[in-house]
């Protein structure tokens, strides 16, 4: 993380990320009863687990494959990759997720940015999955260092709204957004989770944490 308005990108970040996330989530899937697959998700609300991870394994192996026809990763899209995947057995999608997260990173390295984004969408999809079934560091754990990278340089690759966030759990500010030097930055204080949180339209009830010159709203990068 760093508090200057450069960030170059580094190629083998959303690899990295990926892969420690693959180590941790793996086994918490591989750990739970099939019924825990069918329970709902809060951040996607249309979605239950299972369909979330087969959300992620699609889109994964999409990149590593090179499949990228019209209208690919749109919601049609996603749902006709969830629906492929409907008769197959748990096991195989959360293998198919892990060869996705192990695989992908080469590919995504090679390719100029355009598919960073992927990379942080499946760790804050983990955080879905996390959630639903209450489980501990939902948009946190050993993965957040890069995940918040990613964030702070694709806010700024959005051009979103400049933002200082003084995080709670780091020890440097962290820069968001992008600035035309004409009026200063929104501040943010607080953990890092609910910051993750506001920017992808999770919800942060219960979360205590003060912003400043920005709605929250206006941090979502969905809205």
């Amino acid at each position: 993380m760093t508090a200057t308005s450069e960030l170059p990108r580094d190629p083998e970040l959303p690899g990295r990320l990926l892969i420690t996330e693959r180590d941790a989530l793996i086994p918490l899937l591989r750990a739970r009863p099939d019924a825990d697959f069918a329970l709902p998700t809060t951040g996607c609300p249309d979605w239950s687990v299972r369909d979330v991870l087969a959300h992620c394994s699609s889109a994964l192996m999409r990149v590593v494959e090179n499949r990228f026809e019209e209208g690919v990763f749109s919601p049609e899209s996603n749902d006709r990759d969830i629906a492929d995947r409907a008769d197959w057995p748990m096991a195989r999608i959360v293998d198919e997720l892990e060869r996705g997260m192990t695989e992908v990173g080469p590919v995504v390295a090679a390719s100029d940015g355009r598919h960073d984004g992927i990379a942080l969408g499946e760790w804050i999809h983990a955080g879905d999955v996390r959630e639903a079934w209450n489980e501990p560091d939902a948009y946190a754990g050993p993965a957040l260092p890069d995940a918040l990278t990613l964030l702070a340089r694709l806010t700024r690759q959005y051009e979103r709204l400049p933002l200082q966030a003084d995080l709670d759990d780091a020890d440097e500010p962290l820069v968001l957004g992008h600035s035309d030097g004409t009026h200063p930055p929104a501040r943010y204080l607080g953990p890092a989770s609910a910051l993750v949180r506001l920017y992808f339209g999770r919800s942060v009830q219960g979360a205590s944490y003060e912003l400043v010159g920005v709605r929250e709203d206006e941090l979502n990068l969905f809205a």
